[in-house]
């Protein structure tokens, strides 16, 4: 079992060409300058095939390609006959895709050094449709043709063990191999109790597990839904705190290491090679979340918590970078959308 620290570190940032504190009181973040032109019905589906809710986003390796997870047109793929799992050239022309039938709820999608190819499933049976049983609260990796290699956690069961998840929200992989799972959707509600599913998994590349750390709250090292994963360049664990407005830091052992809450109510996380960071906030000034705040993807840096441009006008909760620049957004509200967003210099 690995526990993070209790220690709180304080730290100061620059902040869209100013100073304020890494603390949940700093101001809403809305001005930093946008220099991306939006594109929007830019990637082609098949003839009769609508963009539905949209997840999980990322870019090949090869950096030629890119990975969505797409909820069927709607939230719930069990029965649906449509593959959730699309591969696209930059393009936009849609190339492969698979998983139908396997899956109720795509949510985070991580493509690593291989190229395999990720996917959480967040939810699973509810008891009233056959179709889901057998079904959801696993990560499943597949080859890029669509093979099932290794599944992590029991399909269909919703629990918080070293052999089942619970909800689970993204993934990602080290260079060694090692999987962590942000684990637990349910944590942001009202009703949330101690006992609410909220942690980081670690796994071995085999699937093994190793250990876990995080429970529900606000303190360091809780989370009230660790809605999205990424490692940074020294190999850091940053997590998506979304319900506490925040990113989280760790070491791989689990023990916290530092905060952020200038890039808003983060959804979705991408972070560069050189620890730049791209954060999509799907959810602030929504139904009274976060006031003051709005939602799109705020850049900056990690290594000197800066905030250097925000993407605003639409609310991805998926966020990938290609090797130009460009910037891919997945909108899971209201239809669905794969969103890019180009850089000035292109």
């Amino acid at each position: 079992m690995f526990f993070a620290s209790r220690v709180q570190t304080f730290m100061f940032v620059a902040v869209a060409a100013s100073s304020a504190s890494a603390q949940p009181d700093i101001l809403p973040q809305n001005d930093a300058p946008n220099p991306y032109v939006t594109a929007e019905d830019w990637a082609g589906l098949p003839a009769g095939r609508e963009w539905g809710s949209t997840g999980g986003v990322d870019v090949d390796p090869d950096g030629r390609h890119l990975w969505v997870a797409e909820r069927c047109g709607a939230n719930d793929c069990a029965r649906s006959d449509l593959d959730p799992i699309l591969k696209f050239r930059l393009d936009g022309t849609l190339v492969a895709s698979f998983g139908r039938g396997m899956m109720v709820q795509p949510h985070g999608l991580h493509v690593d050094q291989a190229g395999a190819v990720w996917v959480t499933d967040s939810l699973g049976p509810d008891g009233r449709d056959p179709a889901r049983e057998g079904k959801g609260h696993v990560v499943m990796k597949f080859s890029p043709d669509g093979d099932l290699l290794l599944t992590l956690g029991t399909p269909g069961v919703g629990a918080a063990g070293r052999d089942t998840l619970d909800q689970p929200c993204d993934v990602v992989t080290a260079a060694d191999g090692t999987i962590f799972v942000a684990d637990g959707h349910g944590g942001q509600a009202a009703d949330a109790g101690p006992h609410t599913t909220a942690r980081v998994v670690k796994f071995a590349s085999d699937g093994a597990y190793i250990g876990e750390w995080g429970s529900h709250g606000s303190g360091p090292g809780q989370f009230r839904t660790p809605h999205a994963i990424d490692l940074d360049s020294r190999g850091r664990v940053v997590v998506a705190d979304r319900g506490n407005d925040r990113l989280q830091v760790f070491d791989t052992g689990g023990e916290f290491i530092e905060e952020f809450y200038q890039y808003s109510r983060p959804s979705g996380l991408h972070i560069a090679a050189d620890d730049t960071v791209y954060v999509a906030d799907s959810a602030s000034s929504r139904n009274g979340q976060h006031s003051g705040w709005e939602y799109g993807i705020r850049i900056g840096n990690l290594r000197d918590g800066s905030l250097t441009a925000f993407i605003d006008g639409s609310n991805p909760e998926g966020v990938a970078v290609a090797p130009d620049g460009t910037v891919y957004g997945a909108v899971v509200a209201y239809g669905g959308a794969l969103l890019k967003y180009e850089p000035p210099d292109r």
